[in-house]
């Protein structure tokens, strides 16, 4: 928040007193069919109107597939809806229209740091409040690591809705 207003608004930002809306966010994983489009569509639940955009996408997304029956389940438990979800690659175009990227784990934020180094500073992890901790990838694992990432993407999303 030490950034100057044009500093702001050039990153799609606007400064209202002491709160900063961030205008687009983009939520990160592997695939894009289980933690990403969990933490997308609770975070667009709770962001409300503080941000324009939440989106997700892949670092080796599986490109059309709908997101795994375990997500949609363990999603639907929490009112969320993820029947519409289609996963998409997280290309130059979508990441540098993003104002702020939060990533599940290190690989993910290395990735992007490596391919796109322009990134820097829009880049960090959904827990960066916990120690910067991992989400682990529940893929093809039995439905109680959808519920424990689904409970610490909830821990980290509300980290960041204080934040913001």
């Amino acid at each position: 928040m030490g950034r100057s207003l044009g500093l702001a608004v050039s990153l799609g930002r606007i400064n209202f007193g002491r709160f900063v809306m961030l205008s687009r966010i983009l939520i990160v994983c592997t695939g894009n069919i289980c933690r990403s489009p969990m933490a997308e569509a609770l975070m667009r639940a709770r962001v409300k109107d503080r941000a324009e955009q939440v989106q997700s996408a892949g670092t080796g997304a599986l490109v059309g597939h709908p997101a795994d029956p375990d997500a949609v389940a363990v999603a639907a438990e929490h009112g969320l809806d993820l029947s519409a979800h289609r996963a998409q690659q997280a290309s130059a175009p979508l990441l540098a229209a993003m104002d702020l990227i939060l990533t599940l784990d290190q690989s993910h934020s290395d990735w992007l740091n490596r391919q796109y180094p322009q990134l820097r500073g829009r880049v960090h992890k959904l827990l960066k409040w916990q120690n910067n901790a991992d989400i682990m990838d529940p893929y093809r694992q039995p439905r109680a690591a959808f519920v424990r990432a689904f409970e610490e993407i909830e821990l980290g999303v509300e980290d960041w809705l204080a934040r913001l």
